[in-house]
Order: C-alpha cells, then sequence, then structure tokens
C-alpha cells in the first residue's frame, strides 16, 4: 500500500473514534450532573447508538453502494454532525438534549461502516493490513479520554462544578468538522452497485445485504453477532459503576486498560488470524468474554483486584477478534455491489439489535439485584453474562463450518 494512503485511512480511523471517545464515555456523568437527568433517561441517551446502528444500513443502501462515493457521504454525516455536536454542548434540558443526541447518532453510526468500507476498497489483504489502520482508532479514543482527564480536567471535581463537561461536545465538534473536511481528500471510493435497468425499492434500501444470511454460514455468524453483544452490553453499560462502587481506586484510569489491550491484540491479529484461521479467532474472543465475566465474578478490590484488571485487560481479545474479524469476513463475503450496505448489516447486529436488548437486560438484572442506591451483589449479577457467552461460544463452535478468509486479486 502507498504511505500516502495508509497515512489519510490511519488519520480517517483516529479521528473516527477520537470523536466518538470525546463526549460518549462521559455522558453518563454528563446527563445527571449538568441536566439532572434521571437513570432512565440516561439509558434512553445510551440506547441512541443502537438506533442509529439499525438505521444505519438503511442510510448505506441507500447512497453509499449505488449513487456517491463513500468518502463524500462520510465527510457530509460529519459536518452535519459537527452542527448537532455544538446544538448539544448548548442544550440546557434533557427534554432539548435527546432529539440531538438521537439525530447526531442515525448519523455517526453509519461513518462506522463507511470508514471499513473506504478502509477496504484500498486493501489488496485486509485480513493482514485492517488491523493495523484500524488500531489509530483505538489510539484516537484513548488520546481523547486523556486529553479530557489530564490535560483539560474537565471531569475532575474542579471542572465539574464548572460544568467544563460541556466542552466534551465541543470537542468532538471540532474534531467532526476536521474529518468532515478531510474526508473530500481521502481516496476515492466510487459506488459499486451501479448498474443499468430499474432500480427498485430493494436496491435503494440496500436490502441486498439480506442475502448474505442465505448463506448459512454467515448466517450463524450473524445471529453469533447479535447474542454475543447482549452480554458485552453489560460491560459497557456497568463496569466501571462495578469498579467503583467494590472500592478500586481511580475507576476511570483502570478502565483505559481495556483500550490499551486493544492496541496489543489489534496488532496481534493479522498473525493469529492468519494462523489459525476466522473459526478460531472468533471463538478466542468468546472465551475471553466467558473470562471476562467469570474475573468480575471472584474479583474485589483487595486480594481479588487482580482478576477485576485482568476481566477489563480482556476487553482487547473480546473487541479485536470478535468485531475486527467479523468485519472483515463480512466484507470478504460481500460482492462488490453490497460492500458498504454489508458493513452496515453487521452494525446493525451487533451495536443495533444485540446491544439494544443487552442494554435492557442489563438494566434489568441490575435493578434486580440491587442492594441501595451505590450498592450491588455483582457476584450474582456477572454469572448471567458470563454463562450467556459461554453457550453462544459453544453454539457457534458446534454450528459454524470452518472456511478460507482469504482474498485473490
Amino acid at each position: 500500500m502507498k504511505s500516502k494512503i495508509w497515512t489519510q485511512l490511519s488519520a480517517m480511523m483516529f479521528l473516527e473514534f477520537f470523536i466518538w471517545g470525546s463526549w460518549f464515555v462521559t455522558m453518563g456523568i454528563y446527563l445527571p450532573a449538568a441536566l439532572e437527568a434521571s437513570g432512565a433517561e440516561s439509558a434512553l441517551a445510551y440506547a441512541t447508538q443502537s438506533w442509529g446502528a439499525i438505521v444505519a444500513p438503511f442510510i448505506i443502501g441507500l447512497i453509499a453502494d449505488r449513487y456517491f462515493n463513500a468518502e463524500r457521504i462520510f465527510g457530509l454525516l460529519h459536518l452535519v454532525g459537527g452542527v448537532l455536536m455544538v446544538f448539544l454542548a448548548r442544550a440546557e434540558t434533557f427534554a432539548v438534549f435527546y432529539p440531538y443526541v438521537l439525530g447526531y447518532m442515525i448519523l455517526y453510526m453509519p461513518t462506522l461502516s463507511l470508514a471499513n468500507s473506504i478502509c477496504f476498497y484500498q486493501l489488496t489483504d485486509p485480513a493482514k493490513q485492517f488491523s493495523f489502520i484500524r488500531v489509530f482508532g483505538t489510539i484516537g479514543w484513548i488520546l481523547a479520554g486523556l486529553s479530557i482527564s489530564f490535560i483539560f480536567g474537565w471531569d475532575s471535581p474542579e471542572g465539574m462544578a464548572q460544568g467544563a463537561l460541556r466542552n466534551t461536545f465541543y470537542l468532538a465538534a471540532g474534531a467532526s468538522f476536521l474529518l468532515g473536511l478531510l474526508s473530500f481528500i481521502l481516496p476515492k471510493t466510487p459506488p459499486q452497485g451501479k448498474g443499468s435497468g430499474k432500480t427498485s425499492i430493494r436496491d435503494l434500501l440496500g436490502l441486498d445485504a439480506l442475502n448474505l444470511l442465505k448463506d448459512r454460514n454467515y448466517g450463524i455468524f450473524f445471529a453469533a453477532s447479535v447474542l454475543i453483544c447482549i452480554p458485552l452490553a453489560f460491560y459497557y453499560q456497568h463496569a466501571g459503576q462495578f469498579i467503583g462502587e467494590i472500592g478500586v481506586s481511580n475507576p476511570a484510569g483502570k478502565m483505559t486498560l481495556g483500550q490499551f489491550s486493544e492496541i496489543l491484540f489489534m496488532l496481534l491479529l493479522p498473525f493469529f488470524f492468519k494462523r489459525f484461521g476466522f473459526k478460531n479467532t472468533i471463538i478466542v474472543a468468546m472465551l475471553a468474554w466467558f473470562l471476562r465475566y467469570v474475573c468480575f465474578t471472584y474479583g474485589d478490590a483487595g486480594e481479588g483486584v487482580w482478576l477485576v484488571l485482568t476481566g477489563i485487560a480482556l476487553h482487547g481479545i473480546c473487541y479485536d477478534f470478535f468485531f475486527v474479524s467479523g468485519q472483515i469476513y463480512t466484507d470478504h463475503k460481500a460482492g462488490p455491489a453490497i460492500k458498504s450496505a454489508a458493513q452496515g448489516l453487521i452494525t446493525l447486529a451487533t451495536y443495533g439489535v444485540g446491544m439494544l436488548i443487552g442494554f435492557w437486560v442489563a438494566g434489568k438484572l441490575t435493578d434486580e439485584f440491587a442492594l441501595g442506591p451505590n450498592a450491588h451483589q455483582w457476584d450474582q449479577i456477572w454469572i448471567y453474562p458470563a454463562g450467556f457467552a459461554l453457550l453462544v461460544m459453544l453454539l457457534f463452535a458446534l454450528l459454524f463450518k470452518n472456511e478460507d478468509v482469504s482474498y485473490e486479486h
């Protein structure tokens, strides 16, 4: 790959996840502190991620695969998203905040799939090359969080008292405008679905990507993607709360272990993927999900703190080996005419349907085992996602037939 293209794609991934990490992590603190939002309202705000992911395939199928270059749509979405981020920063009540965050996530979630499509169009060997570009997204997420905490101090007690967390939305807006402008000089990714003849509503909505589900193996993978994201939602929604409640010091700092491990395993992924194949890579990811929740079940803030930290550090395997491998597999299975829509389909399965169910289930279980406002029976809660992840892993191992995921050029 030319060094110029590698630099452009890496910068794109860096800003893509810098934007998300700038505001999404601290929104759970910002909403009750600045807007006096209830727990239910905060859950509604986080669920916009899933609604955006559900809508994403239709936006992509409507325009990205048939009519316009992916990088141009990508840039336009980020420019409009930057405007919505400014409105989010200025919202004074949750009633005003919610429509903007919903609109923003409907625009942002398709950009995840578009970023993948832009990369895969340029790569000659995605199984080997993609992770070395995607790792810059993780670096962007980490630097966003570290900037908020250690450079600007917006989440410090003093910053919180001054309402400084509002600036996280301005930070995301600035990065969105920058990425939106840079998108127009990204490598050209023309639509692959153009063709002669009449265009049907099915074509316009990108529903041809659903044909992937007729492939037995891909159908099994799709179902596994939905199911495994149910226990994943427990981690995103409650891991930080769990660490803080049991008395582990500096919980926000400890949680960054997960992102640092992402970098390590993102770099190891191509070698593991080539050596052991797609099926074994996915099984290892699901096993890590199970082990993570076992660690949380038996960990504590004393002698068992190493179990808690191990559970966090397993996030790199959980995320990279499953999500990134799944994106590579989806690109391999999709034909050239539906590459963008296919990436939108897997985004719908994971960030959309799976995590939407998972957020709801996690909230119900956490309320069921509540001992008070800031106390829960966490050893009972974590048993459920652990058992569910193990069940999904066993079913996938039994039903999915191993296949070679390679590219010919």
